[in-house]
This record gives C-alpha cells, structure tokens and sequence, in this order.
C-alpha cells in the first residue's frame, strides 16, 4: 500500500505551495484515484511522492520510503506523461532496453507486448505511434518490471471510451492481483467508474477521502441525456412544468440538440416529449458530474459521438407515442459493446420509460452498474517474474550497448566523420607544410580539434544528453540516475567507440592519400608509437570529456561545449603554466623510469609508461586530463548531494 504523510511543495516566491499538507492511502488491492482540475496539485503530490521534487512530506510504499528501496522499479512502476524514450527507437528495442536497465530477461519485453496488444507495432518507431498506441507501450514500460505498485498520472488523457475502457481494464485486473493502483484524473465520471476510492484535490488540499460509492453518492449528481431536434422547445415546455409543479429541475442546453436534465427521470422527460409529440432521439440516465459548469463538456463528446446524418442514432428513436426500438451499439469486432459512460439506457416502450425512481436510488443503481470486478472479466496480464536477477557489472553495460546501437544517430555521425576526415586529409595534402601526423589525422593546424575527436566528444555527450532529453533508462522515476555503474558502463561504450572512429579515421585517410598521391604520403612515422598514444587519448579523453559534462549540465550542447573549451580555453592556460619560469626541468624522465623498474616489465611495458607520460606533458593532453579530472569530480559531487537529498 502506499501511505502519504504532510506532502507539502516548497512555495515559489509570494506564490503558495502547489500541494499543501496533503495526506492519504492508497491500499493494496484497489484502484486510487487522485480527483482534481488543472492546477488542483495532482502531478505535484505524485512528483513530491516519488522524490523527484523538493518539499516537505514523506510517503511510504509497503512501509519504505523510495530511497530505501535497492530496485525502485520493481517496487513501483511510474507513468508521468508521454512514454520516455527517443523517437527514433523501436517498440521492441526500447522494451529490450529497458529490460537491461531493470535486469530482467529479454523475453519480458515480448511478454508483455503481447498482454498490451503490441506485438505487430514492435518494429514500428516510437515517434510514430498514435496516442492510444503510446498509452499501450507506457503501461507495457511500466509492467516490465513486475512492480507491485502502479503510479500514473491522467493515463486516460486524450484517450478514445475504448481505449479507456481498456486501460481501466489493466488496472483493475493489476489491483485483483493484490497490487496497489494510483492514478490521477481530471474527469468525475471517470473516477467513479474506475476506481475503488477517490481523493478530491482543490487547490492543493485534500477536500474529500471516499469510497468512489460514496463519491458518486455524494458529489455526483445524476442526470438525463436527452437528444432531439426539438432540443430548445423540450426545454421550455421541462422548465415550465417543473415550475408549475414546484419540483427543482435544471436544464441545461448542451449544444446543438443535446440537453441534460438534473433532478428528473427519464419518465417525466419522455412523459412530456409523449403529451406534445416531440420527437427524442436518445433518453438515458447517466452520471453526470457536479454540476453545470463544474467541468469541460469534452469528455462526454469524446465518449458519445454525435450522429452524423442519414444514420441511426446510438440509442434507438423514441417517437412522440412513445414506440421505439432499442438498438445496441457494438464494437468493432461485432461484439457488444457496453455503455460508455456507464449509463443506464432507459427503455422505449411506454412502460418500461415510466419507471418511477427517485434520485438516491437512481445514483445508488447507476454507481452499482460500473464496470464487473469480477476476474473473469478482466485481461489478462504478463506472468510474474518468480527468479529476482542479482545485481550484475555487466547489466549496465549491456543497457548501454542497446542504448546507442538502438538509433542510428552514432552510426551517422561515426559516417559523417569519416568523409570529412578524408576530404580534409587530401586537400591538405594538395596544400602541403602538413606534418605526417597531423595529415593522416586530417587536423589542420588552424582548427582546435580534428573532425574524429569532435565526433567522438559528439557521441559522448548524447550518451547522457538524449536520455535527459528522452528519459529511457529510468522510467521507475522519470528521471536519470546517477549511478557509477551506469558511468562506468558509459565510459566503457564511449571509449570503445572513440577507438574505433580513431582506427578507422587514420585508415580511411591513408587509404585515399594512397590512391590520390601515391606511396609517399602513407608511410608510417619513425615515432608512431607515441603519436598513436597521443592520438588515442585525444579521442578518448573528448569522448569522456562529452560524457562527464553532458552528465552534470544534462545537455547535449553543454557536453560538446566543454569538448570544444579544452582546446580553445584550457589548452592555452596550461600552456602558460608550463612556459612559466622554472627551476626544475623534466629532462630524462624516460631513462630515469628505467633506473627505478629494477626489472624489466615484459613485452617492454616501460616504453607503454612512457608513451602515457609524454601524452600526458603536451599542453593538449595535460589539458585533457585536468578538464576530465574536474568533471569527474563534479560529476561524483553531484551524485553525492543527489543521495544526501
């Protein structure tokens, strides 16, 4: 269960909190549903609970707190908005992503594609999916992990009365099993169909805990739906029978030829359509809301159509006689189709419209004719994960590797890379007073870095960068965590890459020098060792360097600005630093190294020390180290002051 103590939000300037002492439960085995309009504080009370925002409160799931929870997906799965993740990935790529981050096997994915109706949109982008689609691959994203808690915020927004109905399906079928639901929702109707409790918001404050009975009870009032082209005239005649009888009656004109008709039945409405032979199209009780005005007509467009013209109407025609056939509105697929609104249809022959009932009884039987809670009538779900995966180093690798072969964004830039490198590296050539080195790295001397070391800190900053931009590892929180294994396993990636794009940059440029200019300008420099280490930690170092900084700035931009800013800023106060004046030199450092390894390392590992300390003396690479160092050290900070929070 989920249990929220005193969730207050840190006011903004003269501005009071958002959510102000709010406090609830949300038990085992029910749905919950948070009820409030736009601005009522719902997002902020789920974002205070699950520690993605500062203030004061603190909410326990099944007796602990978020931060004491080792696998916080697989305690809670949380849908905040829009499905994270980039568009450009597939359905089933990202699942299979995920379930590296979460450590569970990839079958999982193709599991619970399958229980949320996916399986023939895998291969389909997710920047391509509709926004039914997109709620599919949330809830499949929020049921990877097995979790015992689901946490949602409006999963029904923007949704078809199927779509919806199929969601609250899901969920009700997740809180049969014993799990713990809490969504929120804007819609009264909605709440009183689908959940098991309601916890009224206004204005950050908590202003009513029910059962969804009493709710509906209570807070609902129910009303008629009347259609008919005579809307405006049934009206007059409502209001004033209503006057003349002394009973309070509200009518409200809806639009075009709908009318809603609170503290009436359906029989004193078609009564009075009979006496003046007004035709009615549709006349049925339903759930109405709290009120004229209390909220947006939308939803109630969105859940019954209007009928077009030249067809039949949704609920059967009752003429002025009072005859009439009832016609059932069917699904898709030829099966019937419940009411969506959870309605009571009244009946069209003279007797059964007559009904007499009075209001609490009618709000007594519309609340009980709400969806079966039944078993039997619910989906099914993806099977339970019986064996927990121990925590392993290479988990996060292996999300990190699906991460960046999951688009084809490094592949493109590693290819846009390598044409530049080439075409630079032969219009050097045709210049000429170009090094060897600098040649087949195609690095001019008037550019701070070459084009593989600017792609290179490019890809380590989208390593961080697109998942703050499009959140994937983390959809337990909503948020990217600042793990050391996920940077690990960054660095790892990043660096592997780096070597790559450096091997084959010099490659492809001495390949093209050969077959435009011949032998002569491929041949290998006599001190090629300590050029290719020079080389190596200068991709390295920017891949890293795009890493850390996309990682403590969280932006793509931010991490290519600091790969930039070693050469152009940190290269050259380094190289004051070393030109200053000095009484101590580093003069044979090399076979000073000799002298203090008494014994030989094998296959010459002294000239590999070597090689890292002469990188490490260039102004370029001493710069390198001590930018990577900082943001490293910011980097850990930052983690650190996340966990002390």
């Amino acid at each position: 269960m989920i249990q929220a103590f005193g969730l207050t939000s840190n006011p903004r300037k003269d501005l009071p909190p958002a959510v102000d002492d709010i406090s609830f439960e949300a038990r085992a085995g029910q749905v919950t549903a948070l009820l409030g309009s736009a601005g009522a504080g719902k997002t902020t009370a789920l974002r205070l609970m699950l520690e993605l925002q500062q203030g004061r409160g603190i909410t326990y799931f099944r007796g602990r707190p978020l931060h004491r929870i080792s696998h916080p997906s697989r305690e809670v799965g949380v849908l905040l908005g829009g499905v994270p993740g980039h568009p450009a990935r597939t359905v089933r790529g990202h699942l299979r992503m995920l379930c590296a981050a979460a450590g569970v096997a990839v079958r999982r994915a193709d599991e619970v594609l399958e229980v949320v109706g996916l399986v023939s949109l895998r291969d389909e982008r997710l920047g391509t999916l509709s926004r039914g689609m997109d709620r599919r691959l949330g809830l499949a994203c929020v049921l990877l992990s097995d979790p015992h808690t689901l946490v949602l915020d409006e999963p029904a927004d923007g949704l078809s009365a199927r779509e919806t109905r199929w969601l609250h399906g899901m969920l009700r079928a997740h809180a049969a099993q014993g799990g713990t639901v809490l969504i929120t929702a804007a819609d009264p109707k909605e709440v009183a169909r689908s959940a098991d409790r309601v916890v009224s918001l206004d204005q950050g404050r908590v202003v009513a805990d029910q059962p969804a009975a009493d709710f509906a009870r209570t807070r609902l009032r129910p009303r008629v739906a009347v259609r008919s082209p005579h809307a405006a005239r049934l009206a007059a005649l409502l209001a004033k029978e209503a006057r003349a009888a002394h009973r309070s009656v509200e009518v409200v004109r809806e639009g075009g030829n709908r009318l809603s008709v609170y503290g009436g039945t359906c029989a004193d409405v078609g009564e009075t359509a009979f006496r003046h032979g007004i035709l009615v199209h549709q006349l049925a009780d339903e759930i109405g809301d709290m009120g004229p005005g209390a909220g947006s007509e939308a939803d109630d467009d969105a859940e019954t159509p209007e009928e077009t013209p030249g067809t039949e109407p949704s609920r059967g025609a009752v003429d002025a006689r009072g005859t009439g056939t009832e016609q059932e509105r069917s699904a898709p697929d030829g099966s019937p189709e419940r009411p969506v609104a959870n309605r009571e249809a009244s009946s069209t022959d003279g007797t059964a419209a007559s009904r007499p009932e009075s209001a609490p009884a009618a709000r007594t039987a519309v609340s009980a004719s709400r969806a079966p809670r039944t078993l039997d009538a619910l989906p099914s779900l993806p099977p339970p994960i019986s064996v927990r995966s121990a925590p392993s180093p290479l988990r996060p690798l292996r999300y990190e590797i699906r991460r960046a072969a999951g688009i084809s964004t490094g592949f493109l830039i590693a290819a846009a890379v390598l044409v530049v490198s080439a075409v630079t590296a032969v219009l050097l050539a045709r210049i000429g007073h170009t090094p060897q080195a600098r040649l087949l790295a195609a690095w001019p001397q008037q550019v701070p870095l070459p084009p593989a070391a600017l792609g290179a800190g490019l890809i380590g900053a989208l390593a961080f960068g697109d998942e703050f931009r499009h959140p994937a590892l983390a959809a337990d929180r909503g948020t990217v965590p600042r793990r050391l294994g996920l940077l690990v396993a960054k660095l790892v990636v990043t660096a592997a890459t780096a070597v790559a794009l450096a091997f084959l940059t010099v490659g492809c440029d001495a390949e093209l020098l050969y077959l435009v200019y011949g032998r002569e300008l491929t041949q290998v420099p006599a001190d090629w060792f300590s050029s290719s280490a020079s080389w190596l930690g200068l991709v390295i170092g920017c891949a890293w360097a795009g890493v850390l900084a996309a990682g403590v700035f969280r932006s793509t931009t931010a991490g290519l600005a600091a790969v930039v800013a070693v050469p152009v800023i940190v290269v050259p106060l380094v190289h004051k630093v070393l030109e200053g004046p000095s009484a101590r030199t580093a003069a044979g450092f090399p076979l000073r190294v000799r002298e203090v390894l008494l014994m030989q390392w094998p296959f010459g590992g002294e000239r590999y020390l070597v090689a890292v300390a002469r990188v490490l003396a260039q102004p370029v690479g001493s710069a390198l180290a001590l930018s990577v160092t900082v943001l490293l050290c910011a980097y850990l900070f930052t983690t650190l002051r996340a966990r002390v929070r």
